[in-house]
């Protein structure tokens, strides 16, 4: 069953691979291991150019997890999925009935009144202030609000109680939230954040203090309403943080990252996540000196910048996303090579794309990637 683009699908030893992969994750920076670990599952997305299909309209948008396919796409895709990388990628039932499902909680850009919108299929945060004034007038009411009030809606309560009798699930929240970046030019413009920086400092950092305020309280309560206050280990996703110079981030961002990291991941081994998908090696080293030990960076980052500036972090990439889909199996196999080959020795490399994985993404670049670590991503 070869890839059109390619004339031979890659070797590779497919029980093998999945038994050693399974032995392989979560040792960090370890070479007791078999393997490279491997960190991609195929989106739903991927279905209709695997199986040479027009994809729906707006699928990229309206397709969020497996369910949202039809069941008989998904066993199709697993059939060529099993022959091609040894194993189904797509749940084969009904999936959760749609009354268990917690209602939504408000996010960090609702807190500050940052309202979301949807435009052409696409979700966009609607900022809530556009001058200084404003902004000194939203910080006096942000200031004041209480979350535990704000951030459940009327029926919170009562599906809480109703999930739970009825099918035993509880919620679990308060994992990350957007970055402090992405979510301070979301409530106050792109510009407009670095204008304030520069031109208002004192408004600045008290836009940043109350922003990191505001984030501790909101994860506290919902660490609390899912029943664990004790929870370990933060992720932001913060693309817009390579909008900010090294001066300015340092400013603004750094202080945030260190004290929602000092409040809920403490501990040398607490999981400290930074998401960034865009171009920010120039922030590297103020990552490294928040303490992030887990980081999915932009494309244009390379693994050997990551590793020189942060040198127990955990990279989650750095394929490009573009590639999986657009490249042939074989500039696939490189880009994965070439990070193996660049920092695969210390341990601490999983194999994934640099951002999310998007349609046109083939089960035969998954197997020419599996492959690669297979051949060159070997321990002892």
């Amino acid at each position: 069953m070869p890839d059109p683009r390619s004339p031979y699908l890659f070797p590779v030893d497919l029980d093998r691979f999945w038994e050693d992969d399974a032995a392989s994750h979560e040792k960090w920076f370890r070479t007791d291991k078999p393997q490279v670990p491997l960190g991609i599952r195929m989106p739903a997305t991927c279905i209709w150019d695997e199986l040479g299909l027009p994809m729906p309209e707006n699928a990229d948008t309206e397709v969020q997890n497996p369910y949202d396919a039809p069941l008989e796409l998904r066993k199709r895709y697993n059939e060529r999925a099993v022959a091609i990388v040894g194993r189904p990628m797509m749940p084969e039932d009904d999936g959760p009935p749609a009354d268990s499902f917690f209602p939504p909680v408000k996010k960090i850009t609702d807190v500050f009144e940052a309202r979301a919108v949807q435009t052409g299929g696409t979700g966009w945060v609607i900022p809530a202030a556009e001058t200084p004034a404003d902004l000194e007038r939203l910080l006096d009411r942000v200031e004041r609000r209480d979350l535990r009030e704000f951030l459940f809606p009327p029926n919170w309560e009562a599906e809480v109680r109703r999930i739970y009798e009825q099918y035993g699930k509880k919620p679990r929240m308060g994992g990350g939230v957007r970055g402090p970046v992405t979510a301070a030019m979301s409530i106050y413009g792109v510009e407009n954040l670095i204008f304030l920086i520069r031109d208002e400092p004192e408004l600045a950092a008290r836009f940043r203090d109350v922003l990191a305020d505001k984030i501790i309280e909101m994860t506290h309560v919902l660490h609390e309403v899912s029943g664990t206050p004790d929870r370990r280990g933060f992720g932001f996703a913060d693309d817009n943080c390579a909008m900010l110079n090294a001066d300015m981030y340092a400013f603004f961002g750094l202080p945030i990252l260190k004290r929602v990291f000092g409040e809920f991941a403490p501990g040398p081994d607490d999981r400290r996540y930074q998401h960034s998908d865009s171009a920010m090696t120039h922030l590297l080293p103020l990552l490294n000196e928040a303490g992030v030990n887990h980081g999915n960076f932009g494309p244009t980052v390379r693994v050997q910048d990551i590793r020189r500036d942060m040198p127990r972090c955990v990279i989650h990439g750095q394929l490009a996303p573009w590639n999986f889909a657009r490249g042939t199996d074989e500039e696939v196999a490189a880009e994965v090579r070439r990070d193996i080959e660049a920092v695969g020795a210390d341990g601490g490399l999983i194999i994934t794309t640099a951002g999310s994985i998007n349609p046109g993404s083939r089960l035969s670049g998954l197997r020419a990637i599996m492959s690669t670590i297979q051949r060159y991503g070997r321990y002892g």
